[in-house]
């Protein structure tokens, strides 16, 4: 009888974290098209296919599902980047131990391959409801926004600009390698932010292998650019 108790304990944990994990999955898409005002109990129980008491017995109520949808939309992202992320902090830390700088040469090579990664991500199906999220709390900041910035928005910014820095030789905390870098991710984050607008000018209907890699050469060279014209004036 004790190995069937725990077993059915084992089997409504699941259950329970399936049911959380739908929640929230749906949950970012439907804030991300209504905002918090619009985005109902019972719209967002739907979406998820749950039961409407399924909201205040995981989350407490509307507002704790929104606040856990942001935490969680900023935990889908950088799961895609936090290898690549991990490496060079690693790799940060290293130079630091021995009182060294990154060459350009290797800032180059990690941030190319961080926006190559990136820009195949923000043309993916997969991060259309991220944006909705995301830019609907650019324009009015809540508590939510200060969660995904603080948990996968400043971190990659302030990596990306340290590698900036290295590759133009300049201070990371600087105002211009900070308008750098805003510059550079801006240039990045316009393949998700104006997707319609981009497969219009390109003439796609969608991103297949051809597409992608061609976005992948194209993120090489943002980042080839860079300095470029520091390396003119030498």
């Amino acid at each position: 009888m004790m190995k069937e108790s725990h077993h059915n304990t084992q089997l409504r944990a699941e259950r329970g974290d399936v049911t959380r994990e739908k929640l929230l999955n749906s949950a970012i898409d439907v804030f991300g098209r209504y905002g918090f005002d619009g985005a109902t109990t019972r719209k967002l129980a739907d979406a998820a296919g749950v039961n409407l008491q399924a909201i205040p017995y995981y989350f407490g109520g509307k507002e704790g599902l929104f606040i856990a949808a942001a935490e969680h939309l900023a935990s889908i992202i950088g799961s895609h980047v936090g290898d690549l992320r991990a490496a060079i902090l690693t790799r940060f830390a290293e130079l630091d131990a021995q009182g060294a700088q990154m060459t350009t040469a290797e800032a180059r090579q990690h941030l190319t391959q961080i926006v190559q990664r990136m820009v195949v991500l923000f043309v993916s199906e997969e991060s259309e409801s991220w944006a909705r999220f995301i830019i609907r709390e650019q324009m009015e900041p809540t508590e939510a926004f200060r969660r995904i910035y603080g948990n996968i928005m400043r971190p990659m910014i302030e990596m990306a600009r340290r590698l900036i820095g290295a590759i133009l030789k300049d201070d990371p905390a600087s105002e211009h390698i900070r308008l750098r870098t805003l510059s550079f991710v801006g240039s990045v984050l316009v393949f998700r932010t104006a997707h319609a607008a981009v497969y219009a000018q390109l003439e796609w209907e969608t991103a297949g292998p051809r597409e992608l890699e061609i976005l992948q050469r194209h993120a090489a060279e943002l980042v080839a650019v860079l300095g470029a014209e520091k390396d003119r004036q030498s």
